[in-house]
């Protein structure tokens, strides 16, 4: 127990001492740390103090630096000043010295204008009385003229004005007939080389239909089942097709009649296909008609589209192609007016092949130049302002609706495409037996020729020949001048394009003979 304490007390005492101890030394050491600081706070402050010192001597050379250089700047651009100035200076002076120049040129041009205005105003009063004497010398020589003529002065004016209108109608003869002949040499050859060439490389086949189709039938017999009792089948089938039916004595036959050729068509198709079934009443004449209605719908799409495809255009509107297939089933003086405008369409695409121009644009206004004729009497106007009009409708171009409007010269051509069309579509309808033209309307074309050519002064005899294709006046020859024949060939030729409708063209000659004979006895 006596041992247990005095451990305690023995390691209190310890404690203690070694407390005690280490205060003593943490004192000494705060205080050798203090020390410690101290020392480096001053060495801080005499190195900041050093180095403020070095920065202060370089801040100042800087500046001095700088103050110099701005000093030589600024001496620098004086002295550019000064010489910019003594500069303009000197310009100033050049230009007071060649203002004053000028000035003394003027006042001395002045002085040569007053004295010159002075000279005009003396010449000007010499040249009225001058005036004065010719006027009067004039009279006293018209009083001669009027005595020795014996005509009015208005009187001589007139035979004067007379004279001149006969001279000027004489050299404008001679200078038509100047250039014509000029133009010939060169472009009645390129003309003809081109049409020839066009008409050489196409050919097409004439095709011509009418107003009336036959039907054969395999009997007599069959012409009652179509008449049907009481007459209902015949009846029923012209109402579903719009179509006559002509039954007549031709043996095996009957005839189709109607103006409408697509109805005629679907009336025609319906007629074989209802005779070849053999039932013929009035529901199956129906159903009949319905279905090659249809079907001639579809051939006249498939065929708008094989002649866009055989000319090689695009961008054709759907419609459009429709009605371009109609004009298969439409005839122009006999012509089948689909295979016209695809002929106006090659040949006017051959034509500008040749010129070297827009091949494209003429096939285009040759294939719809005549889509017009594809329309019914709904609409009212010409064929060439209903063609204008539906091309304008589906969108296209301002070239297509002048060569549509203007292929029968109804208006001026703003293109060449819109001539080759017209040129093309003129070739397509005067190929020889293309058309058919009754015989009065033939025999009024010739008498109007005629008539029209002996309208003309100085025409002898005239003869339409070439089946009205060309017009010969034989003039008196001390009547005409050689001159005067070429200006009556033009003016016939524009009489007969604006008073005469015919296809192809008219070619007028005339002809001027002198004939002397006298008798040896």
């Amino acid at each position: 127990m006596n041992d247990s304490f005095f451990y305690v007390l023995l390691a209190v005492a310890a404690g203690i001492i070694s407390s005690f101890v280490f205060f003593v030394f943490h004192k000494k050491s705060v205080k050798s740390a203090n020390i410690t600081i101290e020392k480096e706070r001053l060495r801080l402050i005499e190195e900041a103090r050093r180095e403020a010192e070095v920065l202060k001597k370089d801040a100042a050379i800087s500046a001095k630096d700088v103050i110099y250089q701005a000093k030589a700047e600024a001496e620098r651009d004086h002295r550019e000043r000064t010489k910019e100035l003594n500069h303009l200076d000197k310009r100033l002076r050049q230009k007071e010295e060649s203002i004053d120049k000028k000035l003394d040129s003027i006042e001395r041009k002045e002085q040569d204008l007053v004295r010159k205005e002075r000279d005009l105003g003396l010449r000007e009063h010499a040249i009225a009385d001058k005036e004065l004497q010719t006027n009067q010398l004039i009279k006293d020589q018209m009083l001669v003229l009027e005595r020795i003529s014996g005509m009015r002065p208005d009187e001589a004016k007139l035979e004067l004005f007379r004279r001149v209108e006969e001279e000027s109608k004489f050299e404008a003869a001679k200078l038509i007939k100047k250039i014509e002949d000029e133009a010939r040499e060169t472009a009645e050859k390129k003309a003809n080389e081109v049409i020839g060439t066009a008409i050489q490389r196409y050919a097409s086949d004439y095709v011509a239909d009418a107003t009336i189709s036959g039907v054969s039938l395999p009997g007599d017999e069959m012409k009652g089942r179509i008449i049907g009792r009481e007459g209902r089948n015949i009846r029923a089938f012209e109402a579903a097709t719009g179509v006559d039916i002509i039954v007549d004595d031709t043996p095996e036959m009957v005839t189709l009649s109607a103006h409408d050729p697509v109805r005629r068509e679907i009336a025609r198709l319906s007629l074989e296909r209802l005779v070849a079934d053999g039932r013929i009443h009035p529901a199956r004449i129906e159903e009949v008609v319905e279905k090659n209605r249809k079907d001639v719908e579809t051939t006249i799409r498939e065929e708008g589209e094989k002649a866009v495809f055989e000319l090689g255009i695009s961008g054709v509107h759907p419609e459009i192609i429709k009605i371009i297939g109609r004009l298969k089933y439409r005839t122009s003086y006999g012509q089948n007016v689909l295979q016209h405008s695809k002929e106006v369409a090659f040949l006017a695409g051959m034509m500008a092949g040749e010129l070297g121009i827009d091949v494209k644009l003429a096939k285009r206004g040759g294939l719809l130049h005549d889509i017009g004729k594809a329309v019914d009497h709904e609409i009212e106007g010409s064929h060439q302002e209903i063609g204008a009009q539906l091309a304008k409708k589906y969108g296209e171009s301002e070239a297509v609706i002048n060569s549509i409007m203007a292929h029968h010269g109804d208006v001026e051509t703003t293109r060449v495409e819109s001539a080759l069309v017209a040129a093309g579509d003129a070739l397509s309808a005067a190929r020889p037996g293309v058309r058919r033209e009754s015989i009065e309307y033939y025999l009024k074309r010739l008498e109007k020729l005629e008539e029209m050519a002996l309208s003309f002064n100085g025409v002898e005899k005239c003869y339409a020949i070439q089946a009205g294709r060309e017009i010969r006046i034989i003039v008196k020859p001390e009547a005409v001048s050689d001159e005067m024949c070429t200006l009556m060939a033009r003016d016939l030729g524009r009489k007969i394009e604006s008073e005469l409708t015919y296809p192809g063209q008219i070619k007028v000659t005339v002809i001027r003979e002198s004939r002397h004979v006298d008798y040896a006895k």
